[in-house]
């Protein structure tokens, strides 16, 4: 199934794209969508990155915190 995604712009910006489009070979349709699933792609690794990066510092602060109970003769 396909859908339609339009979007208003300048008459530059779609000289532009569609000069770069044709430079690679593509339809100005196919760069477009290429662009916005490379966009989508690197937005997506960001947010899996920050993610990452949050749930990494509470286990180390939980794995520190456990560190910290080694010694107090809790068995």
């Amino acid at each position: 199934m396909s859908t339609t995604l339009s979007f208003r712009t300048t008459s530059e910006f779609v000289e532009q794209t569609q000069s770069f489009a044709g430079m690679v070979g593509l339809k100005s349709s196919d760069y477009v969508r290429e662009a916005v699933r490379e966009k989508n792609e690197r937005v997506m690794a960001d947010r899996l990155a920050n993610l990452s990066r949050k749930l990494s510092g509470k286990h180390q602060s939980f794995n520190e915190s456990m560190d910290d109970s080694i010694g107090d003769g809790i068995a």
